[in-house]
């Protein structure tokens, strides 16, 4: 069987498994007694395991092992989570998400061993054992050999081989009170079977319908790992019989015979069978969720005993599991040109719905407003598939800030709210690494040392701040701390040092300006260069960034207080609401978000300040923008008294944009323009208008 048919689930589901690691081992540093979050990240750990195996990424297969040996060790009492610990777990942590990077590149794992790591967490588990009774090490593979030599080659029963302990006896009673069928079964897979964990794994699947698989031999972290031959015994409780059980494991492709028949109970050794038992609890306890039949996991756990309580839970958490779905996100943007191309045929019948011809069809008018009405319904669905929510992107932060902490020498807290916050996934995929840059920026500039900060009577620990909210159509997310903040008078200096500004530029300039200036390319206030910045790259490939995803980025600062970076970005980058306007006989689109208010301005009202146009509207003074000159427009006889403005704001700025004619609202299918025109700083993209004429689409940030 071909195992690449899989990867692409196996990439998708290791990744949720290493985000549950990263996040449940910051809340374990913090809460080391904490047996919910010890729970799941051995959980976590084991199902990665089990995927690992399947997949044949044996180096990650045994990490993970490793790291859920040292976590079966804290659940059973035989030690304490320490610092010391944590520190390694996070090292094992980053050595399994550079396998995925390797698989995400290659579809192989690499060469890296990581056996530093492996042998400190072995020897963290070994100094805990003490003595004690403990799960089933990775290193034996006894297990399935002494099974094969404990029958002849004549006995196919071999599930008459399993003991059964005193402790375990209880549940056989009980199941005899409820009249339930005790089985022994026995499973041959064929000798050409290569995915053996994984036929194990359907067959325990098919079983859970008919019953309860009590026990298993070899046991299942044997079967998880295919540390056995071609066979494996089960002990099933069941309402049915012998026959349509038999029927039912032969059912599943690869399996050569089922040997079904009473089990006879034979007792062994207490201590042996709970140590067994507890094995396999744990194994039911790690079982993730699957989706398809043949999906590339092993959780043989199907084979443990299921207590009532947590069968109602994953009865009550099914009906959500099944009403997601992963799509790719390909079919996703074919989905949305196909509505885009549905709007730009619609905005066509609206046009020609307004000639002469149509003008009286009231018929004809009702099938637009009814087309309309579909094709913004339909969008608005497209584009909430499309929406993802904003925490994909801030959950790897908090390990990060962690990171940081320690490299820094800086005690510091992470504060996130508004995770739920959605935003389209192209930006998304595109948010993480200037989010990233802002945080390093603040723990590494903002934030004072331990010693300055307590001289200064602030508290100890730092706190860096990342807020994300929806305002309209705009999502916002603040990116703030409580450190020094910007030292202006060092910035003006530093560009003036640099060459940046001349000393006439600098006494003209505002504080606010001076801040911006750290936007620009390669500049940077850091004495020293590190692996955390000071190399000039930073703010300027924050704002680049930002700003191609049609947003943009303010800094507000007061020194000794702290910093503060806001980020604006569209909900969405493919279909806006526009107002659309005339330059001469050329029209162009301004985005709705963007605008402020229209304004009908005398003409004596316009000022000039520094031989600029500004007008005074209710106390507010606002520069005039001629975007005929600017765009470099053919300019129309224009008689009248006064100017056509609309008032437009980028964060704390405002400009009005001086057009000759306002056409309307219209919803607008934004289409990118490559590198037909020169001026692309100032124009977002083009679309299509119903008459099957072209408007550009103006870029607001870059005009103000």
């Amino acid at each position: 069987m071909d195992v690449s048919q899989y990867l692409e689930i196996f990439i998708d589901e290791t990744k949720e498994h290493l985000q549950t690691l990263s996040d449940q081992l910051m809340i374990l540093e913090t809460e080391p007694d904490n047996m919910e979050t010890i729970n799941e990240i051995f959980r976590a750990a084991h199902s990665l395991k089990g995927m690992a195996g399947t997949m044949g990424y044996k180096r990650m297969q045994r990490l993970t092992h490793d790291m859920e040996n040292v976590f079966q060790e804290i659940r059973s009492g035989n030690m304490k989570v320490q610092p010391e610990l944590i520190d390694v777990l996070f090292r094992g942590l980053d050595a399994l998400e550079g396998y995925l990077a390797n698989i995400l590149e290659s579809a192989d794992e690499g060469t890296e061993d990581n056996e530093e790591i492996i042998n400190t967490l072995n020897s963290i588990a070994d100094k805990a054992k003490g003595g004690t009774g403990e799960v089933p090490a990775p290193t034996p593979t006894a297990a399935p050999s002494d099974d094969k030599s404990a029958a002849s080659d004549g006995n196919k029963a071999k599930y008459e081989n399993i003991r059964i302990s005193d402790y375990e006896k209880a549940t056989f009673e009980k199941a005899k009170e409820e009249n339930l069928n005790i089985l022994g079964i026995t499973v041959y897979l064929q000798d050409s079977c290569i995915l053996k964990a994984a036929r194990a794994f359907l067959v325990f699947k098919c079983l859970e319908e008919l019953g309860e698989v009590m026990k298993a031999e070899p046991n299942v972290q044997d079967i998880e790992d295919e540390k056995f031959d071609y066979d494996f015994s089960l002990v099933y409780f069941t309402k049915e019989s012998a026959e349509k059980v038999k029927a039912a494991i032969e059912n599943v492709s690869e399996i050569k015979e089922a040997v079904v028949g009473t089990f006879k109970v034979q007792l062994e050794g207490a201590e042996e069978a709970a140590h067994e038992e507890s094995a396999q609890t744990e194994e039911k306890e790690s079982k993730p969720v699957t989706k398809t039949e043949d999906k590339p996991k092993t959780q043989a756990a199907a084979a443990t005993q299921k207590k009532p309580e947590k069968k109602a839970a994953a009865s009550k958490a099914k009906p959500a599991i099944g009403r997601t779905v992963r799509v790719d996100i390909e079919k996703l943007d074919v989905l949305m040109n196909l509505v885009s191309e549905l709007i730009i045929a619609k905005n066509g019948l609206v046009s020609s719905s307004a000639t002469n011809e149509h003008r009286n069809d009231n018929g004809f008018n009702e099938q637009i407003e009814y087309l309309e009405s579909v094709t913004t319904n339909l969008h608005e669905s497209v584009m909430k598939v499309r929406m993802v929510p904003i925490e994909s992107v801030l959950n790897r932060f908090p390990r990060m800030v962690r990171d940081l902490s320690k490299k820094l020498d800086k005690k510091m807290e992470l504060h996130m709210t508004g995770e739920e916050t959605e935003l389209d996934r192209t930006v998304i995929d595109e948010i993480g690494d200037p989010l990233q840059h802002l945080i390093r920026n603040a723990a590494d500039h903002g934030l004072e040392s331990n010693e300055e900060r307590i001289a200064l009577g602030k508290p100890e620990v730092g706190n860096i701040f990342l807020d994300a909210y929806q305002d309209g159509n705009n999502v916002i997310i603040e990116v703030r701390d409580d450190g020094a903040g910007i030292n202006v008078d060092k910035v003006r200096q530093k560009a003036l040092d640099r060459g940046t500004i001349t000393s006439e530029q600098a006494e003209l300039m505002s504080d606010k300006e001076i801040v911006d200036l750290l936007f620009r390319p390669s500049f940077s206030t850091s004495e020293k260069i590190t692996d955390i910045s000071g190399r000039g790259v930073g703010l300027d490939v924050v704002k680049t960034k930002i700003e191609g995803l049609g947003g943009n980025i303010e800094c507000k600062s007061a020194l000794g207080e702290g910093s503060s970076f806001i980020i604006r970005l569209p909900l969405t980058l493919a279909i806006i609401q526009a107002l659309m306007v005339e330059l001469g006989t050329e029209k162009y689109a301004i985005p709705l978000g963007n605008i402020e208010m229209i304004e009908d301005i005398p003409l004596e009202d316009i000022k000039h300040v520094q031989t600029k146009e500004v007008i005074n509207l209710r106390g507010n003074v606002i520069p005039l923008i001629r975007l005929d000159n600017l765009l470099d427009v053919e300019p129309v006889e224009n008689e009248e008294e006064s100017l056509t403005v609309v008032i437009v704001r980028k964060g704390d700025k405002q400009a009005g944009l001086v057009v000759d004619n306002l056409i309307g609202q219209q919803e607008i299918v934004i289409k990118s323009i490559g590198n037909y025109i020169n001026c692309s700083k100032m124009i977002g993209g083009a679309t299509i208008l119903g008459n099957g004429e072209i408007a550009l689409i103006l870029e607001v940030n870059a005009l103000v």
